[in-house]
Formats: C-alpha cells, structure tokens, sequence
C-alpha cells in the first residue's frame, strides 16, 4: 500500500463556529468529536465569508478573485467575477491527480455558473476521476435539483423511497472508497466530501429532530453564555474575551413570541448537523474496516460563518423554482411546498421551506458578531480538525496559529510531496497563495504571513495580532485580536498610523488579486442585468 497519505477533505454549509460539541456545541457530533480528541482542533482558522468563494479558494489554494469566482456563481462580468473556475487555477484534484492519486467527489459543487449542462468548469473536467452530487449552491435535502452522477442528470434518483441527500452524499462517499481500496488499493485517493448541511432549507428526518426535543428551551442568551464558558474551559478561547452583544435586531429570549416555532427551527438546524455526523461516522468505519484510517489526513471546515438569512414570508414559488431555481413546488407525493419561514408552519418536513434566522445564527456564532456575506469574525471564524494518526503525534491539542482556506492545499502539497506546476494545459498558473500547517502538526507556531479578505466590499487584513476589518461601506475598523478577538473595541481612532499602513497593504493585495471595488462590481452587474432585460423584451 501506498505510503503517501490519503487525503479526506469535509466542508459543511453555513454553520457557525460554536455549533458541534467539540468547539462548544449542544449539537451530538461524535465522530467528529473523536477526530478532534484524537488530532488537531485549531481555533483561530478562517474561511472566506460565502460558500462559492469558500470553495474555490480551498480548492485552489488561491484568493478566489484570483480564480473567477469574486462573488458568487452568477456571472457579474468583470475578470474574476465570471462565476466559473478559470484556466489560471489548478482545483487540488488536478494537483494530486497528476501527483498519482486516484480523485473522488461526493457533494456540493457550485464552482460552475452553469448548473445543468457540462462545462469545462464540471468536476470530472477538473480532475475528478468520480463524481456525486449537486453543481447548484442548495436545494430540498429530500428531492434536490441538480443531482448529478459524473455529467449525467440523475434527479430520478431521488424519488427513490428513503432518499435524504445527506446520506445519500455520505454514502456514495463510502462507495467511491471502497471501490477505490478494490480497484486501486495500491494507489493514495483524494476525497472531497462536500456537504450542504446545514444550509436552508431545515430539512431533517423525524428521528433526528426528536432528539433534539427540549435541547434549547433555555434560548440564545443563555446558551450563548454556556457555550462560551464550554469555549473556554477547552482552551479553544481566551477567558478575557467579551460575549459579543445579542444582536440588536433580535429580542431577549424571554420576550420572543412563538417559542415553540422558534425552537423547532433551532431543533431541525441541530438535526441537520447531527444527520451528516452520522454518515462521517460511516466513511470513518470504511477507513477503518480496510485499514486506510491511520493514513489518512483528514480535514474538516465549514466553508462560513452561521447564516442569519431569513426566507421572506412572501417568498413564491416562481422565485424559488423558475427563477433561481433551488426548489420544486412540490413535493414527490404532490403535495405542494410551503415556501417562507411562517410561523404556523412547524419546519423539517418536505413540503416545507425556511431557515432558522437571526437569533439561532447569533448562537451558532458564539461568541463573536456578524454572519456570513461579513469579513469580521462570526462571518470567517470556522471550526478546523486535522485527524491523521500516522502524521500527526499531538493528540487532541489544540493550535491557536492563524490560518485561512489557501493554507490547505499549501499544507497537502507538503504532506503529500506532490510537485504544483507553474503550468497546465499549456496555461500559466498562479502560484499557491497559502502557507503550510505543518510545522503546527506537532507545536505551537507563533507567526505567519499576513492574510486578507475581500467579499462583496466587506473587507479585512490580519497581520499578527492586529485585524484591520470594515463593513461596507462603512470606515475601517482595528482590533487587536490577543485582547479582543470578539471585535468589541474598535482601536482605529487611536492607532491611525497602524490603520493607514495596513489598509495600504491591503490596496496591493487587492489590486494583485484582481479585487474590484464594491460600487465598480455592482455598477457591471446593473448593466448585465440591464442587458438581459433587453434580451428578453426582443423575445417577447
């Protein structure tokens, strides 16, 4: 067998920092508690603030301006902001693919803005051998859209009886490395495991939710307080850092009207999360049974921080179906789909469509402020496991260096010693923007490169222990993060030579990274916009 390590790489979808049990969580995630007891928690990792340009950066150890996906899938017209994959990236499948590796993928695409027809920016035409999953950014967990096996539609599949695609994700996951040890045993595998728990809509199966029946009766506030103290007392937080404040949309817990619908909501996102524990926990079993475990690197994120969006009541069914197409309007019995978080509807079954709002997403984001779309820390802090029993001796330690998604492929390329090219395809590639984790695989490290971010205008810059960071289009705010990693005293006013000498570096990094200011970007996607309305006015 191979002495080059398997690669597992996990992402789950919109859940926040704090949710499963080994970084403070009420949520029941054994086997990913057990991959951090027995490998690596790190506690200060960073994603890239919304899920496309998550992806693409972690696959490519890029900025992901820099690889064609600035925003999101949709095409917004100005370089880098094309939605698709472009030629000047490698994902790490065509890395480790050309490195020897046999390549497998089962989950969420969404690095492609055409979902239903194979492009040049499809898994298999970027260095997947194997393919399962949806190319749309999320859908019904009981009758996706996009199902896709290869290049093949295969949406009938899931009017199988007893689908659920979270299962179905982690299960075909089992198959490909099974078939792998069968077929090339010989030979090392990458496997991509990418999840859409727990992303809207709350879809869970009955049992699951049971379990989590009366779990958070005691509400945001004071779960919020237990979970931080959890943080603490684990050595994964600083006991000097505030709760950030309840946000100041959301009301005391003991004023919230409907509590039972509000807590369902809570209860199916834990379900949610539970439900893809328990198929982790299968593809483990796998790995153990063929005896690939201990050589195996695994790595799990979330791609960022929790999701305060709230489906509008009013949502239709045209919105969700015809237009940005992320539903059905019925269900496979016909029943037809509630769409919109309405209170008098309980959420978790088929026919219903919503998401667990703005108070749950505070919680799941303890202690820190912001959500996904925002570059300050509830929109970028992830949860990070490294589990790798023959390469990594620290067990259940906890590392507090910095890091963010262009680190991966960095650190796989060192633990694998597969060469990166300066070409493919006769195309000139980037160089990798990340810095290997490796050395933290047995110590503690104190310093790395600065590291920055940039999505939708929300921008920041870390550099030691100073964050640079600003909401747009608000003015830049400073935070040391050694004694306030929570955000809650913004130090701009009394540092300003500190706050223009980082946002200097920040304007070289975006400008050679292919950032495009925020009022640029939107003023394209209006003309794009404008364009499409034409188009369709000629046709009718």
């Amino acid at each position: 067998m191979t002495t080059q390590p398997d690669i597992l790489l996990i992402l789950n979808d919109d859940m926040g920092y704090s949710d499963i049990g080994c970084f403070g969580g009420e949520v029941q995630t054994p086997n990913l508690d057990r991959l951090a007891a027995h490998g690596l928690r790190f506690s200060q990792f960073y994603n890239t603030a919304r899920c496309s340009p998550s992806r693409a950066s972690l696959l490519t150890g890029l900025h992901p301006h820099q690889t064609g996906i600035g925003i999101l899938t949709d095409d917004y017209s100005p370089e880098g902001y094309c939605g698709n994959l472009n030629k000047q990236c490698m994902t790490m499948a065509e890395v480790l693919r050309a490195g020897g590796y046999r390549t497998y993928m089962s989950g969420k695409w969404h690095v492609a803005n055409n979902y239903f027809s194979p492009t040049d920016t499809w898994p298999l035409q970027r260095g997947f051998d194997a393919y399962y999953g949806t190319t749309i950014g999320c859908g019904s967990f009981f009758d996706p859209t996009t199902l896709t096996r290869g290049n093949d539609n295969i949406e009938h599949e899931a009017r199988e009886p007893g689908f659920f695609y979270t299962d179905a994700i982690n299960d075909n996951a089992v198959n490909f490395i099974r078939q792998h040890h069968a077929e090339h045993r010989d030979k090392p595998f990458f496997q991509y495991l990418a999840h859409t728990a727990p992303h809207w809509p709350l879809h869970a199966k009955d049992d699951d939710i049971a379990k989590y029946k009366g779990r958070f009766d005691a509400g945001w506030d004071a779960l919020r307080e237990q979970r931080l103290a959890r943080l603490v007392k684990a050595g994964i937080l600083d006991a000097q850092w505030q709760l950030s404040d309840r946000d100041p949309t959301q009301r005391p817990w003991t004023e919230v009207e409907r509590k039972e619908w509000m807590l369902r909501r809570m209860e199916v996102y834990a379900a949610q999360i539970d439900c893809m524990d328990q198929g982790i926990g299968r593809v483990l079993q796998a790995l153990e049974e063929l005896g690939r475990l201990d050589n195996t690197l695994i790595i799990f994120l979330s791609d960022n921080g929790a999701c305060a969006e709230n489906l509008p009541k009013d949502m239709t069914v045209e919105e969700l179906v015809d237009k940005i197409r992320i539903g059905r309007a019925y269900t496979r019995d016909g029943k037809p789909v509630r769409i919109g978080n309405q209170p008098d509807i309980m959420p978790g079954p088929e026919d219903t469509y919503q998401s667990y709002g703005t108070g749950w997403a505070n919680l799941s984001n303890t202690p820190f402020r912001m959500y996904k779309h925002w570059v300050h820390e509830g929109g970028i802090s992830t949860p990070l496991i490294f589990h790798w029993p023959k390469g990594i001796g620290a067990k259940g330690e906890i590392r507090h260096v910095p890091g963010y998604l262009p680190d991966i492929m960095a650190t796989v390329l060192e633990v694998t010693g597969v060469r990166y090219p300066t070409r493919f395809n006769g195309q000139p590639i980037l160089p990798v923007e990340g810095h290997s984790l490796v050395q933290a695989f047995e110590r503690e490290v104190e310093s790395r490169p600065p590291m920055f971010w940039e999505h939708e205008g929300n921008s920041a810059v870390r550099i030691g222990r100073w964050k640079l960071v600003r909401k747009h289009p608000g003015p830049w705010e400073l935070y040391d993060m050694v004694a306030d990693r929570t955000e809650m005293h913004d130090l701009a006013s009394t540092h300003p030579d500190r706050v223009q000498d980082m946002a200097t570096q920040y304007a070289a990094w975006a400008k050679r990274c292919g950032v495009i200011p925020r009022d640029d970007v939107v003023a394209a996607m209006l003309r794009v916009n404008d364009h499409a309305m034409d188009q369709f006015w000629e046709r009718e």
